[in-house]
């Protein structure tokens, strides 16, 4: 088999959304719990800030395991550790069944942010397995989408069920759509028959030594940190941020859902262009240019149809992003050392996350207008977009 079948098999589309299965299960199941924060502090008399450590456990656990996931991929190969990662991501959905106490329900949740960074650190091997260089950004965007889509589900079908079939039913259907999901990935998550894994023995800390040397690859990072600091903590915090402009917490999640269905969009049309063009830095720099004049219109305006669009707007610009940092970071990386690296970059997105969500009230102080924390994020970016355009080297090697 020479190389053009190798990477030109059909099949290549079966594995790609065999991962997206999984990749949505872990998002959705992530935040099942983000629109029911107040039900459950309710439900089992526990603190607002008790209630936020079923969601913030995530990218906590994540800066923990990234690096190991990462390097067990290179390894072990994605297949092994995506599937460890949905076996364990599935059972703990399982557990979540039995809600008499909130702390187990905490364990159980704590489980699934375990398995969550061996599935989703995986998508950067898969691809550079199956796909050739030129459709590397479109397929990473492809699998981004799964992301997202599960982000949806999770926050969308979760309060409907909850108030129409109870608490418990709603862990048991989610539960079976992780359990099939799973089922999904077994079947058809398989590797490419010419994949070959690196045998060679080296700590994951002399690797990860090795990696941070490049300075390209570092600047990445950094993006990333502050990329992903900026959306989680925009999107965390929106409902607060809009309430001062008279939007009420249904329109702020109408605006958040606006978002994620512009980056649906977003996430295919952005990285499928890069692709064509054969270049990457002028479309993540297009990312955090639209983000950086999006967003203070966005936290600020009173017209919710607008506010509407301007988030439909930062989701197609800004989301695609994502998928363009996981490509750019295997090209600088190899894909020897792809999956080590996505672990990185991941790593340093969420602990970004922690760090933005964490600070955005801090910064904020006592006043009831958000303003302060807007002018934070908007500096965030600004320093964003500067390494973008300053220090990032293109990745596309022509």
């Amino acid at each position: 088999m020479n190389e053009n079948k190798t990477y030109y098999n059909k099949y290549r589309w079966v594995a790609l959304m065999a991962y997206f299965c999984v990749a949505a299960m872990s998002q959705m199941l992530w935040l099942n719990f983000a629109p029911l924060v107040s039900f459950v502090q309710q439900k089992y008399q526990v603190s607002e800030l008790t209630v936020s450590s079923l969601l913030l456990s995530f990218p906590l656990l994540y800066v923990l395991l990234s690096i190991h996931s990462g390097t067990m991929i290179d390894k072990k190969g994605y297949r092994y550790v995506i599937l460890l990662g949905s076996i364990i991501t599935s059972t703990f959905a399982c557990l979540r069944i039995f809600d008499n106490n909130f702390y187990f329900l905490l364990i159980a949740q704590t489980g699934i942010a375990v398995g969550q960074p061996y599935i989703i650190n995986g998508i950067s091997k898969l691809i550079s397995d199956w796909f050739a260089k030129e459709q590397t950004a479109l397929a990473t965007g492809i699998g981004t989408v799964g992301m997202l889509i599960g982000m949806a589900i999770g926050m969308g079908l979760t309060p409907v069920l909850n108030n129409s079939i109870g608490f418990n039913q709603t862990m048991i259907v989610f539960a079976i759509i992780s359990l099939a999901l799973t089922g999904i990935f077994i079947l058809f998550g398989k590797e490419n028959q010419l994949v070959k894994h690196n045998k060679i023995i080296i700590s994951g800390m002399n690797e990860v030594k090795l990696l941070l040397k490049n300075k390209n690859l570092l600047v990445l990072f950094i993006v990333c940190f502050l990329a992903l600091g900026v959306f989680n903590g925009l999107t965390t915090w929106l409902e607060a941020i809009l309430k001062p402009n008279g939007i009420n917490a249904e329109q702020a999640g109408l605006a958040g859902a606006f978002l994620i269905i512009g980056g649906i969009a977003g996430s295919v049309i952005i990285p499928g262009l890069s692709d064509r063009f054969r270049v990457r830095k002028p479309f993540l720099a297009l990312c955090c240019l639209t983000a950086l004049l999006i967003l203070y219109p966005l936290c600020t305006l009173s017209s919710i149809t607008l506010v509407y669009l301007l988030g439909g707007l930062m989701g197609f610009f800004f989301l695609p992003g994502y998928a363009l940092l996981l490509s750019m970071c295997e090209e600088i990386a190899g894909t020897e050392k792809a999956g080590t690296a996505t672990g990185l970059l991941m790593m340093a997105g969420n602990a970004g996350a922690v760090f933005v969500i964490i600070l955005m009230p801090v910064v904020n102080g006592t006043n009831s207008i958000w303003t302060n924390a807007i002018y934070f994020i908007i500096i965030l970016m600004s320093i964003t977009l500067t390494l973008v355009l300053k220090s990032l080297k293109e990745t596309f090697a022509k």
